[in-house]
C-alpha cells in the first residue's frame, strides 16, 4: 500500500469513529425522547421532548471523568434549580431499557426541561436538569411599559430589596413546622403532580429520628460539594434511615440546593412532578426535615426531606 492510500484509510478511519461517537450520541438523546413522549411505556405522564443544552453536554463529561455532579454543572457554567444524573453501562441496542431500570420517573420529570450527554465506549452518563431562573428586575421608579428612547430624566438612587438572613441551625425547629405546615396543607386539599391527579391524603407527622437522616445527608452534601440521593459511601435514603434502627417499609426523599425559605423549597418541591408525587404518597406517614449551608460552594443551603411508611 503506497502512502497516499495508507493516509486516506487512516482518514476514513477516523471519520468512522467520529460518525459512531456522534451516532451513539445521538441514540442516548433520542431514547430519553422516547421515554419522555411515551411517559416510560405508558406508566407516567407524557412529557415534552427535553431540549439538548451543550452546557449539559460539558458537565456530563466532567462527570464522567470522575468530578462530582454538582462540581460539574458549576464549572460547565450550567446554573441548574433541579438536576438529575443517570449512569447506563450496556450495549447501544439496550440504552431505553436501560434507561428505563435506572431511574425512568427522572427521565420522565416534566420539570426538567434540558438534557445533556456523554458517551465514552459502553457508558453513557445523562444529565436533565432545569435552569435556575434569573428574574428580571427594573428599578423602583420604571416598568417595562416605561422604558423608550426620550431622554431619560436624573438617574434615581438604586432601591434593593435586603435579602433575608441566612438560616440557622437554631431555627431548624421553626422551619421543620412551617414545613409540615405547607405539606400538611397540599396533603389536605389534594394536588396535580404534572398530568396526575392526586386526591387529599391524611397527614403526615414529624419524626426527629428521620430528622437527624436528613440533616446528616444535607451536613455531608454541603460539606463535600455534591448533591445526589446516593452519599459518597454508596448509601441509598432507605440505607440511611435502616443504618439508625429506623423499621421501615418504603422510603421516598426529596432534596433541594439554593431555596432560602420553607416557603421556597416546598413550593420547588412541588412544582416538580416526580417531588410532588413523593409528598402525596398516602402511604407516607410520617417525615423528616432538615437544611445545611454550602460553605464550600455558591449552592446556598443544601436541603433533604425523607417521606417515610413505617413498618409496623
Amino acid at each position: 500500500m503506497n502512502r497516499v492510500s495508507h493516509t486516506l484509510c487512516h482518514l476514513l478511519a477516523l471519520v468512522g469513529g467520529l460518525t459512531s461517537a456522534v451516532t451513539a450520541h445521538a441514540d442516548a438523546l433520542s431514547a430519553v425522547q422516547v421515554l419522555r413522549e411515551g411517559g416510560c411505556g405508558g406508566t407516567l405522564p407524557a412529557a415534552a421532548p427535553a431540549d439538548h443544552n451543550l452546557l449539559l453536554d460539558r458537565a456530563a463529561e466532567q462527570w464522567a471523568a470522575g468530578s462530582l455532579v454538582a462540581t460539574a454543572m458549576r464549572r460547565s457554567g450550567y446554573q441548574a434549580q433541579s438536576t438529575a444524573a443517570i449512569h447506563i453501562s450496556g450495549p447501544e441496542a439496550a440504552t431505553i431499557q436501560l434507561l428505563r431500570r435506572a431511574n425512568c420517573s427522572a427521565v420522565a420529570d416534566r420539570g426538567l426541561r434540558e438534557i445533556g450527554v456523554f458517551q465514552r465506549g459502553s457508558d453513557t452518563w445523562v444529565l436533565l436538569a432545569r435552569a435556575q431562573l434569573i428574574p428580571t428586575v427594573y428599578p423602583a421608579t420604571l416598568s417595562p411599559t416605561t422604558l423608550s428612547a426620550a431622554p431619560a430624566p436624573a438617574p434615581a438612587p438604586r432601591l434593593s430589596t435586603p435579602k433575608a438572613p441566612p438560616l440557622r441551625a437554631t431555627e431548624a425547629p421553626v422551619v421543620a413546622s412551617r414545613v409540615l405546615q405547607l405539606v400538611n396543607e397540599v396533603r389536605a386539599r389534594g394536588a396535580r403532580c404534572g398530568d396526575r391527579a392526586f386526591a387529599p391524603v391524611p397527614p403526615v407527622r414529624l419524626s426527629d429520628t428521620l430528622a437527624s437522616v436528613a440533616l446528616g445527608h444535607a451536613v455531608d452534601m454541603a460539606d463535600h460539594d455534591y448533591f445526589e440521593h446516593e452519599d459518597l459511601s454508596g448509601r441509598s435514603p432507605a440505607d440511611r434511615v435502616k443504618a439508625v434502627g429506623y423499621k421501615e417499609k418504603l422510603v421516598g426523599e426529596n432534596i433541594a440546593y439554593g431555596p432560602d425559605s420553607a416557603d421556597e423549597v416546598v413550593q420547588g418541591w412541588l412544582d416538580s412532578p416526580s417531588h410532588c408525587e413523593n409528598i402525596m404518597d398516602a402511604r407516607f406517614a410520617e417525615m423528616g426535615i432538615a437544611f445545611a449551608p454550602g460553605e464550600s460552594s455558591r449552592h446556598g443551603l443544601y436541603w433533604v426531606q425523607l417521606l417515610v411508611a413505617p413498618r409496623v
